[in-house]
């Protein structure tokens, strides 16, 4: 009777311990889940200084995807080598998404396509792509007073004599974009970089260059306001906001690139991190609001997740790179 009661005992002791053990994994299991990304402040660097087209799409999104994930998101600005500096730093961060990066064609694509050697960084390895953002359209702008009233006009007449165009930077993805225009339109351009939209601006009006190549949406409370003209835009498909003005596909220049902008982790970030940030980036993108403050300048939300915004960064950098004829390369001094 004793041995059989120890016996029981035992058993008793047994069952008890394995359910004690289960409830443990469970808690452990909770309490990992309660601890689950994020549980403190995310920093989002951008590659502009405040005020900048970029900067306000970085602190548009930083706002939305915060009020998605649950958690603060700060804006760090790191300005500097046409956003490099930020996506040097962020491909060096630890990779527990805490830090991520507002990318962008200048620094994901134009830079690795053109000037790899000289970046601290290699494009896609060291980064852990979360989504694409938006796309927004290059324009051509001409002053209210130009004689060229139409993109055709500009066209025309650049095949037979040679005209002057600018950009806020050599080697940067306008230019780039307009070279490539020039290229498959056989047009006679010539290059003159300024170092900001103002002073380019400034001396289209007075007359010293024909027109003003860049990225379209800055500049649409100017020509909404007569300010200036925009005769054409990039894209495959003309904007909502500007719909008379047709796209360089429809003038038989099929030069479609666009400023884009995503967000990117370091590479090593783990899957299910990513797919959080990439999963609440999503749900900002699909806000009302948010599609509107992009919609208003011409841009267009472009919801591309992970491995597809990934895709895109090297399509993207595969066509930088059909772009870089040895003239061009000769004149970024590569």
């Amino acid at each position: 009777m004793g041995n059989f009661s120890a016996g029981r005992l035992v058993r008793r002791f047994g069952a008890r311990a394995a359910v004690a053990t289960g409830l443990g994994l469970a808690a452990l299991a909770g309490g990992v889940a309660q601890a689950a990304f994020p549980e403190r402040p995310i920093t989002l660097v951008v590659g502009f200084p405040p005020g900048g087209g970029g900067d306000l799409y970085g602190r548009l999104i930083a706002t939305a995807l915060g009020k998605e994930i649950g958690q603060t998101v700060i804006v760090e600005n790191r300005p500097g080598a046409g956003g490099n500096i930020a996506a040097g730093l962020v491909a060096k961060a630890p990779p527990d998404g805490y830090t991520i990066l507002l990318a962008m064609s200048g620094n994901l694509a134009v830079s690795p396509a053109l000037k790899p050697k000289t970046l601290p960084y290699k494009v896609p390895e060291d980064f852990a792509p979360i989504g694409l953002i938006l796309e927004a359209p290059h324009g051509l702008f001409v002053a209210t007073q130009s004689r060229f009233k139409t993109a055709q006009e500009v066209l025309q007449t650049a095949k037979e004599k040679e005209l002057t165009f600018a950009s806020t930077g050599t080697g940067g993805a306008a230019h780039i974009g307009m070279e490539t225009i020039k290229e498959l339109g056989h047009l006679k351009l010539l290059h003159v970089p300024y170092k900001g939209s103002g002073p380019a601006i400034t001396d289209m009006m007075g007359g010293q260059i024909d027109m003003f190549f860049a990225t379209a949406s800055p500049l649409v409370p100017q020509v909404q306001q007569d300010q200036l003209r925009v005769l054409a835009l990039t894209g495959s498909k003309r904007s909502p906001i500007l719909p008379d003005v047709p796209t360089f596909k429809e003038l038989g220049i099929d030069m479609t690139m666009t400023q884009w902008y995503g967000l990117a982790a370091p590479a090593g970030t783990p899957p299910a991190v990513v797919k959080t940030l990439s999963d609440n980036l999503s749900r900002a993108l699909k806000e009302p609001s948010v599609q509107n403050a992009i919609r208003k300048d011409a841009a267009m939300e472009h919801d591309l997740p992970m491995d597809q915004f990934k895709q895109y960064i090297v399509d993207d950098i595969a066509n930088y790179r059909k772009a870089a004829t040895p003239a061009l390369l000769k004149q970024i001094g590569q």
